[in-house]
């Protein structure tokens, strides 16, 4: 019996690397029974006669997990924006950066497009960058488009961690992936649209070898889950309103119209993003009037 990690799965078969060799396996039949499928980033136990047959035995605890990408023990995930075209939204920036937040992943922002915005607006950007590392965000923000120093600070983030990159359609996911990784080549908007015309595209999820990383290759990665936390919650998943909520007079403050809140006293003081809490005032009302789910699968 080995320990290695699923590195690629396709069509029911994983490739587990283990020890500087890749082995294709396939998962055990009481596996379907007790409803597990393995993901692209487990740890896992198997056996193996050949590189090219032997089974998953056993899933090791994962850290967290994904559905899109279906990937676990993710490490961090960038977040391609464009700065325009698709136009940029503090919203879904935001939205993305909880997301992350709550499956316990770190996020990264990446700034793309900057060439199709003037000098006024750009400077716009900085300010905002500035607001998001205050928070501890690692953001790469160049005033040329993937600039040496942009993507030296990226490769050295990705080095040594398991990475999904995610992103609008149109930020330029695959194209940042490419001058990260020449020798990748992956296949930019339009040759993948044509690709993907057939109905029957394969699901193939895998971890490319990428800076001394690991990078999952979902460039579809577009969307974020939607939220299903507790509107009360939500202020845990905003790290610079977590660090003062302890000042707030009362316990449970979830930062609205509760007198002595020290995220209210921030925000007056030009501690914190205005629109930051704009966009987490917006999240609260949509949270607090979703309904609830029932039977939510585990």
């Amino acid at each position: 019996m080995s320990e290695g990690q699923i590195r690629q799965s396709l069509s029911g078969f994983y490739d587990i690397y283990s020890e500087g060799q890749t082995y294709r396996t396939r998962a055990r039949g009481n596996f379907r029974k007790r409803k597990i499928t393995p993901l692209v980033g487990d740890r896992v136990t198997f056996e193996s006669t050949s590189p090219k047959e032997g089974y998953v035995l056993e899933i090791l605890p994962r850290d967290n997990e994904l559905t899109r990408p279906p990937v676990a023990n993710v490490d961090q995930g960038v977040v391609v924006t464009a700065v325009a075209s698709p136009e940029f939204s503090t919203g879904l920036l935001d939205r993305q950066l909880i997301a992350l937040e709550v499956s316990d992943i770190t996020p990264v922002i990446y700034f793309t497009k900057t060439d199709l915005i003037d000098d006024a607006r750009y400077q716009e950007f900085e300010t905002l960058a500035a607001g998001y590392r205050k928070i501890g965000y690692t953001v790469c923000l160049t005033r040329e488009p993937f600039a040496t120093e942009g993507l030296d600070q990226l490769k050295a983030t990705l080095k040594g961690q398991e990475t999904v990159i995610m992103g609008q359609t149109g930020a330029g996911k695959s194209t940042l992936l490419n001058h990260i990784s020449p020798d990748l080549a992956l296949a930019t908007g339009e040759i993948s649209t044509a690709l993907n015309r057939g109905k029957h595209t394969t699901r193939k999820v895998s971890l490319m070898p990428i800076a001394g990383g690991l990078v999952a290759d979902t460039p579809g990665f577009s969307s974020y889950e939607t939220l299903t936390i507790d509107y009360r919650d939500l202020c845990h998943y905003f790290p610079e309103f977590l660090n003062v909520a302890s000042d707030c007079r009362f316990r449970g403050c979830v930062h609205v119209n509760e007198p002595g809140c020290a995220v209210k006293d921030g925000l007056t003081n030009g501690d914190f993003l205005q629109s930051r809490y704009d966009n987490y005032l917006q999240l609260l009302t949509l949270l607090k009037n979703q309904k609830p789910i029932y039977n939510k699968k585990k």
